[in-house]
């Protein structure tokens, strides 16, 4: 199962490019366009409540969670401003895009 699972990451792609869809169908999907900005509110509000989170002080942790550990306080606030640029990158990303082609 594990063999099965592992090489999924590579036979799906072959199986969708098989079937015809590729990155130029992709690129032309537009149907969810309208929601966009749908999106983007419920991206913000995640970052929002993950930041309330994550930022808060140890003194607020209750004893014996994983909050309080500092080193693992230290990760979560790594990886918050990872997701955060990748966030702010696809906001961007529209008005950008055509600079590069």
């Amino acid at each position: 199962m594990a063999a099965l699972l592992a090489s999924a990451c590579c036979l799906g792609p072959l199986v969708l490019l098989s079937l015809g869809i590729g990155g130029a169908w992709i690129a032309n999907l537009t149907a969810l366009q309208p929601y966009r900005p749908l999106f983007i509110g419920l991206a913000l509000l995640a970052l929002f409540f993950a930041g309330r989170r994550i930022f808060r002080r140890a003194a607020d942790c209750k004893p014996g969670e994983v909050c309080g550990v500092p080193r693992v306080k230290t990760t979560y606030k790594l990886m918050f401003w990872l997701i955060a640029a990748l966030v702010a990158v696809g906001l961007v990303f529209p008005w950008i895009a055509p600079w590069f082609y």
